[in-house]
């Protein structure tokens, strides 16, 4: 087994080469993202970058002086890690208003149609959560989590020595989220609130996050009435697969091996995943592509990274933890 505390150099190199991959889909998106602004019908809202570009900028430079001034391995890939979700976070959600604009015809029917063979019934389960207001409460706060536990599993994994484990997560997270975007290009939908026309008086006892909120960017994106590309603030408009979902599932997986997290990410990301459907007006086709995805983006990065095709189970490599 390699050393807990002096990973070899080979390794280190594939480490690095690693990152620079997640760096070149970030530099890719961008590229993307700044393309269709400058020949396309697409405005920068530069403001809303500052914030993202600065963190980012400041944790890089953070990186650098852990990685080769105070030598301290685990947390400079802990503040590389963050770096890259910040950036990745910010020209993904411009991507998928790129994305969004060639307007494919919506696939609402279809899905509606795929959940109702399946035996899922989204009406009944709102009627659930509408009926126990304390329940909705809680899968809603995991619901919320997403964007705390991105970064959280990166510093995590740093902190516990789990430097494979961590560029698997990282590429997972990169791969799922650009095939999302993909996906919800050729079959894009509105989500359940808007195609069933639903409003509060359908759920009086609880308030779901995400409802409407996002359609007047996604059907403004479709019909060009909207063309601001932002990185703060930016809706989340893909509803088929369903990210939320996919991250939930990659999550958990990545802090499974972590010891007294591990099954704090399975309950906490479980949770998320059952609020997806009505906190995210997600159909329930929209979850299982979402898994789907995650799933196999996990298991192809993995056996990618892993040498001579073993698991990581038996044969994980270590940085020095915090």
């Amino acid at each position: 087994m390699t050393d807990r505390l002096n990973p070899p150099d080979t390794d280190l190199v594939r480490f690095k080469r690693t990152d620079r991959a997640v760096w070149a889909a970030i530099g890719a998106a961008t590229g993307a993202v700044l393309i269709a602004s400058t020949v396309g019908s697409f405005q920068m809202e530069w403001s809303s970058f500052l914030k993202p570009v600065l963190v980012a900028g400041l944790l890089v430079l953070m990186s650098w002086f852990y990685a080769a001034i105070r030598r301290d391995a685990a947390l400079a890939a802990a503040l590389i890690g963050a770096a890259q979700i910040i950036a990745f976070a910010a020209v993904g959600a411009p991507l998928s208003y790129v994305a969004a604009s060639a307007a494919f015809p919506l696939w609402d029917s279809d899905l509606a149609a795929l959940d109702q063979r399946l035996g899922f019934d989204w009406m009944a389960w709102l009627a659930t959560m509408n009926a126990a207001p304390l329940l909705h409460r809680i899968l809603a706060a995991a619901y919320a989590s997403f964007a705390v536990q991105a970064t959280a599993v990166v510093v995590v994994l740093a902190a516990a020595g789990h430097a494979l484990r961590l560029r698997i997560f990282m590429l997972s997270f990169v791969l799922t989220t650009l095939l999302t975007i993909g996906v919800s290009t050729l079959m894009p939908a509105q989500g359940v609130w808007g195609h069933l026309h639903l409003s509060a008086i359908d759920s009086p006892a609880i308030v779901p996050i995400t409802r409407d909120l996002p359609l007047p960017v996604f059907f403004g994106l479709r019909d060009g009435s909207f063309r601001h590309l932002v990185a703060e603030g930016a809706e989340g408009i893909i509803s088929f697969p369903s990210l939320h979902a996919a991250l939930g599932l990659l999550f958990l997986l990545a802090l499974w091996p972590v010891r007294y997290v591990g099954w704090i990410a399975v309950l906490l990301n479980v949770a998320m995943i059952a609020a997806t459907p009505v906190d995210g007006s997600h159909y329930f086709s929209d979850v299982a592509a979402g898994l789907t995805i995650a799933l196999l983006s996990w298991v192809m990065v993995q056996r990618t990274l892993t040498v001579g095709g073993r698991t990581e189970a038996g044969r994980e490599l270590y940085l020095r933890p915090l």
